[in-house]
Formats: structure tokens, sequence, C-alpha cells
């Protein structure tokens, strides 16, 4: 099975565009969307291990400027 997680992203206010074009670059990721709601960013990472997808979003995402907050939902069962 691949790892996967989703992570909730909070930006600045009009970083969402940008953010957005600079994530979909890091690899594995595998989506990214800008969402209405309490988040502004929702991105998909997935990887052959989880140490893979925790470095990902720790090393790579998460140290992006212009991020404000962010909430991990990892997956632990796919349908």
């Amino acid at each position: 099975m691949v790892a996967s997680a989703y992570l909730l992203i909070n930006a600045e206010l009009g970083a969402e565009e940008e953010l957005v074009k600079t994530i979909s670059k890091i690899p594995n990721v595998v989506e990214v969307y800008v969402v209405y709601g309490v988040y502004d960013i929702v991105a998909k990472v997935q990887a052959e291990t989880m140490e893979k997808v925790k470095a990902t979003i720790t090393s790579s995402i998460r140290r992006l400027e212009k991020i404000r907050s962010t909430l991990t939902m990892i997956v632990v069962e796919n349908a």
C-alpha cells in the first residue's frame, strides 16, 4: 500500500495561487487545490513510505513562507 496524507493549509491572504504553484512542483505531492472554507489549500501527498510522506510535509511544505498553519490527516485505510 502506498502511504498517503492530506494536508489542509492556511495561507497568507492573497498567497493561495502562488503557493499552489509551488506546492504542486514538490516531489510526492500528487494533488493541490485552492478551496473555500476554514482552510485555503488542500494537498494530497503520496510516497512509498510514511517516512517519505512525513519528510515531504515537514521539510518541503510546512517550511514555505506564506503558510500560516497546517493540519495533516494521515490515511490509515483505503476504500
